[in-house]
């Protein structure tokens, strides 16, 4: 058994390569084989987002704070409040983030694959975020 103590774990930027805006990462979990599952909170600034992207396995988003936006390719950008959960199938083109008005936080579950638990694309653009 091994208990991760809150505060203990360290709180990383969001990488801007795959990131727009201010971004906190935890990490829950790593994927310890067998295991393929990891679990990071994100916390988005107001108008922070991720780039489009894809999940070998999809993923599940909860969101716990704050007035997120999700989207999929072809779709409409959709609000997203605490307790909603969103969940993405597998290599489905998607992104997330907090709306422009609100700071939005969610945990973040998804499997990895060989290749890792996600496929990074493309920024999303300030036209495609204010759809």
């Amino acid at each position: 058994m091994t208990i991760s103590r809150t505060g203990t774990r360290p709180v990383q930027p969001g990488p801007s390569e795959y990131f727009t805006g201010s971004v906190r990462v935890e990490r829950f979990a790593e994927a310890k084989p067998p295991s393929r599952v990891s679990i990071a909170s994100v916390t988005f600034e107001a108008g922070a987002r991720t780039n489009w992207h894809t999940h070998p396995y999809g993923q599940h988003l909860v969101i716990t704070s704050g007035v997120g936006w999700v989207q999929v390719e072809g779709g409409s950008v959709e609000e997203v409040r605490p307790g909603d959960v969103v969940w993405f199938p597998p290599h489905t083109h998607h992104w997330h983030g907090a709306s422009p008005d609100s700071a939005m936080t969610h945990l973040a579950v998804q499997e990895a694959a060989e290749g890792g638990p996600v496929d990074w694309k493309e920024p999303v653009s300030g036209e495609q975020y204010q759809r």
